[in-house]
């Protein structure tokens, strides 16, 4: 008797190659692809699907998330599942779950790590660290073998995490390691290695401060590993043929281009993989990712035997901010001291924010922030001036939403504070649209005659409740398309389960194959070995292709309904009742028909999530193999 679990028949199928599609039949039996063929006819079939007009394409990758943390307490990640993707890499950015809570000697290092770097508050970390039980790197990914995972999931030793099991939190950041630590820590390394990590993260970006006293001041512990102790760990991650993931040090361009050669294999020694944050077009430094990507290129040259490439986002870099809680705002002093502060200290904020001497320096900091002529391309990426920002404001690029006063809502700052002053200007006869708003224009101070005080007055009036949004990169579609497809940038950057009210890009993957659709069906085929086998070839893992034998992570498309996604039109904040708090999340409704994860449908357009998913096991740990 010839069996099959699932007959997916007369669908577009795309086999993760990068080879032209070709319509026909994919089998499925006990999780695994047992055929794929035109016509296919078996004995028994318990489930036909006629996908007919649809797209068949391996389970997409996520390449850059944090979701370390969200699949403790919500293992089937449906979130993610959604938008067709069904592996996902952690560990990230130097932060992970590892080592387990590392809850000792009265530190905390998943709220003191997490909770300003990923924006995550200290009730929804402290939910995810009580249900740690491991405390090693091996019984980490054993652990996943008995919960109801639902993506595939590979991990990255973080080295933030790294550094404070051998040296706890506070030391970390205030002195060198001793020879002794070092060898500890190039032994965890190793051990991680063998039990196949993915290698190693590290982090460098500015905006990454720890959230317990007394080191609220200092960025978290990777910031502090000098050349000689990162060099001789990445000697490790070479020898085993495994990846590096970093990111740029905005303050010392210098050091991170000269980190970054570190890739080369040079003469005769053995490349290391490098996967980079990011290539990235950014309106405040025009031409940036121009130059990263001809760094790349220098980098992987003949001479140089390099393998680096930057991550790339498939979409518009949206950010919001509560109030003044962004991640962009940890760059500045005056307004660092108020994200500092916990998430409910509202009279913590408003205290700073009526004190004189904070405001003087808060319009300083401003001052820096202000939409202003910068240079673009090589310029910009090797130096940044001390008086400018990394991101730039423009108040007629700032639109409000979610505040408590709802003709706000949809506006450019601008909109409002030019209302205001209309109000303010004809003794308060015109300019409010209601008498809501007329009511809030009245507890302004008089005579305001620039926006950052208007800015200023809006965050003591609604402290996180003045919530906003801009775009700081990524504008033109044309230019995305043409990063994500340059040889030397990677797609698959989301950072899913990062910044839970900031960011929301789980569908960035979705909008990949949108543009690639504007060119045919072969660019498609194209993207999507872009973001299923290239990136799993690249980080050493078995996964990311419809073919005999392999594992049946599958995602089902409607390619009309793909050809008018809209990125921007489906976010929205959410209440999630595992953390107890509101989160930001997108939608791809219509455009996602089925996933599939090991044989089992996990999602379906219509019917939602299956019973499956978040119930059983699914997923599995994906170890890295390369040590060559």
């Amino acid at each position: 008797m010839k069996t099959c679990d699932v007959l997916i028949s007369n669908a577009l199928i795309f086999d993760g190659y990068g080879d032209s599609p070709i319509l026909g039949d994919v089998a499925i039996r006990d999780g695994k692809i047992m055929e794929i063929g035109k016509d296919l006819a078996f004995d028994t079939v318990t489930e036909t699907v006629d996908a007919t007009g649809k797209w068949l394409t391996p389970g997409l990758l996520d390449i850059h998330t944090h979701l370390d943390l969200e699949v403790e307490l919500n293992p089937g990640l449906g979130e993610v599942v959604r938008h067709g993707t069904t592996t996902v890499l952690v560990g990230n950015c130097s932060l992970g779950a590892a080592f387990g809570a590392q809850d000792k000697n009265g530190d905390n290092p998943i709220i003191d790590c997490f909770t300003r770097v990923e924006n995550v508050p200290k009730s929804v970390l402290q939910k995810c660290a009580d249900v740690m039980t491991w405390d090693n790197t091996e019984d980490y990914l054993k652990h996943f073998d008995d919960i109801a995972l639902g993506p595939n999931m590979a991990v990255f030793v973080p080295h933030s995490m790294l550094r404070i099991q051998v040296m706890g939190v506070s030391d970390s950041v205030s002195r060198k390691p001793t020879a002794q630590e070092e060898a500890e820590m190039q032994g965890l390394l190793r051990e991680a290695l063998d039990q196949g990590y993915l290698g190693l993260s590290t982090d460098q970006i500015i905006f990454h401060y720890l959230s317990n006293d007394p080191n609220k001041q200092s960025r978290i512990p990777a910031h502090f590993a000098e050349d000689g102790e990162l060099k001789a760990q990445l000697d490790i991650v070479r020898e085993y043929g495994r990846v590096w993931q970093t990111n740029p040090d905005g303050e010392r361009m210098g050091r991170t281009i000269k980190r970054f050669f570190w890739s080369a294999g040079w003469f005769y020694r053995k490349p290391m993989r490098v996967s980079a944050l990011t290539a990235i077009d950014f309106t405040s430094t025009p031409g940036v990712w121009k130059a990263m990507l001809m760094l790349s290129s220098v980098i992987n040259s003949w001479f140089c035997r390099g393998k680096i490439h930057f991550q790339a986002l498939g979409a518009n870099f949206r950010m919001w901010s509560d109030g003044i809680v962004a991640p962009i705002f940890e760059e500045l002093e005056s307004t660092r001291e108020l994200i500092a502060c916990e998430e409910e200290d509202t009279a913590g904020r408003r205290a700073i924010l009526d004190d004189p001497d904070w405001q003087a320096r808060f319009r300083v900091d401003w001052a820096r922030v202000e939409k202003a002529e910068k240079p673009g391309g090589i310029v910009s990426f090797l130096a940044k001036s001390d008086d400018a920002a990394t991101f730039q404001m423009d108040y007629n690029e700032m639109f409000f939403d979610d505040t408590p006063v709802e003709s706000w809502n949809g506006c450019s700052l601008s909109e409002v504070y030019d209302r205001l002053q209309l109000f303010q200007q004809s003794g308060g006869v015109r300019g409010a649209l209601t008498d809501d708003e007329a009511e809030v224009f009245r507890r302004f101070p008089d005579n305001i005659d620039k926006a950052t005080e208007f800015f200023l007055q809006g965050l003591r009036l609604y402290d996180t409740g003045f919530r906003w949004w801009f775009d700081s990169a990524n504008i033109d579609e044309d230019v995305v398309e043409e990063i994500l497809f340059h040889k030397h940038a990677l797609p698959g950057f989301n950072d899913s389960g990062a910044h839970l009210t900031n960011l929301a890009f789980y569908d960035c993957n979705l909008n990949t194959l949108r543009l690639a659709q504007r060119s045919g069906v072969d660019r498609v085929a194209h993207a999507v070995k872009r973001l299923t086998t290239e990136p799993a070839e690249f980080f050493g893992i078995d996964t990311g292709s419809i073919s005999v034998g392999a594992q049946a992570d599958l995602a089902l498309f409607n390619p009309e309904a793909l050809a008018k996604h809209d990125v921007n039109a489906n976010r929205e904040k959410i209440w999630n009742e595992k953390f107890e708090h509101d989160v930001l999340i997108n939608r791809s409704n219509g455009v996602v028909e089925q996933v599939y994860i090991r044989g089992r449908r996990v999602w379906e357009e219509g019917h939602q999530f299956t019973n499956d998913l978040g119930e059983k096991t699914l997923g599995r740990v994906l170890r890295a193999t390369r040590t060559a």
